[in-house]
């Protein structure tokens, strides 16, 4: 049993309310979570790019950081993006809104948070990822995966780990896979994928919708006999397939920060149970493109 598992049973705590990417947005985020009015212990899942894109990501991180324990937040494409650019891997693009972050008086401090944050989360029969999930994985697989990449982040060598983790090859899991290649392919499928074939191959040539798949290829979580289709997968990134609601997938990423929708669900394992909130985003980012 996990340890929020073994938590869970011996203290319960209401259905956590899982929120989808923020990216900067704070305003919405507000209003989203007085909306919502989770009762008090609820836990605030949250799947990833808390900021950037957004034009208020310092004070989005703070806000998040201020709910202390309550928060279970995993790192996302853009969280990575800011640790690279602290770090000096990656230059800030068109479009960013990070530099807020690095100039403020405490960023070692707010970047130390970030890179200690999970790359997965698995409580109660529900797993939280920013992107999605090799069809080959199951949850106990993912969930150690996920533990080898955060304990590299979290290791004294953690920049060199980050600046090998761009690229998109390896794009195909085998359990053989060590060093660098099996954490690059492990954060590309955690943190970047939408499409893949059906034995796995990831493909990063597009993030549009489900009608712009390349050919040969289907959204992650439509292979037949993936792994994890016996637990509730929560996860963001694909604003353009938007809100998805399944008995066993939770789609979050409603393109807030592109003038849609932010959202959230109160996770009950019963789907009949879950509920959803939504409030309406004005575009809130700066001028640039890409997710």
């Amino acid at each position: 049993m996990s340890t929020s598992s073994a938590h869970s049973a011996s203290q319960p705590h209401p259905p956590p309310l899982a929120f989808g990417d923020l990216q900067g947005c704070r305003t919405p985020f507000q209003r989203l979570l007085a909306k919502a009015a989770p009762p008090a212990g609820t836990p605030l899942w949250f799947a990833g790019d808390l900021i950037n894109r957004g034009t208020e990501s310092l004070a989005t991180l703070r806000d998040v950081i201020a709910m202390g324990e309550l928060a279970v937040p995993v790192l996302g494409n853009h969280d990575l993006h800011l640790l690279s650019v602290s770090a000096g891997i990656r230059k800030s693009r068109k479009g960013d809104t990070i530099d807020e972050i690095l100039a403020a008086p405490d960023a070692p401090e707010l970047l130390e948070w970030i890179r200690h944050r999970p790359l997965a989360h698995f409580d109660n029969g529900m797993l939280m990822v920013h992107a999605g999930v090799l069809p080959q994985w199951d949850a106990d697989l993912t969930m150690e995966l996920a533990d080898e990449l955060q304990r590299a982040l979290r290791a004294p060598s953690w920049k060199e780990t980050l600046a090998g983790l761009y690229g998109n090859e390896p794009n195909r899991w085998t359990p053989n896979l060590k060093g660098i290649d099996r954490l690059r392919l492990t954060c590309s499928a955690l943190t970047r994928i939408r499409f893949c074939t059906a034995d796995g191959a990831m493909d990063f040539s597009t993030s549009g919708g489900l009608n712009a798949a390349p050919p040969g290829c289907m959204p992650w979580f439509d292979v037949p006999s993936r792994k994890t289709a016996d637990v509730t997968v929560v996860f963001g990134h694909w604003a353009a397939v938007g809100l998805t609601l399944r008995d066993n997938l939770i789609g979050l990423d409603s393109g807030c920060v592109w003038g849609e929708k932010l959202s959230a669900v109160r996770l009950a394992p019963n789907p009949a149970e879950r509920t959803l909130t939504q409030v309406d985003c004005e575009p809130c980012r700066e001028a640039g493109t890409g997710n």
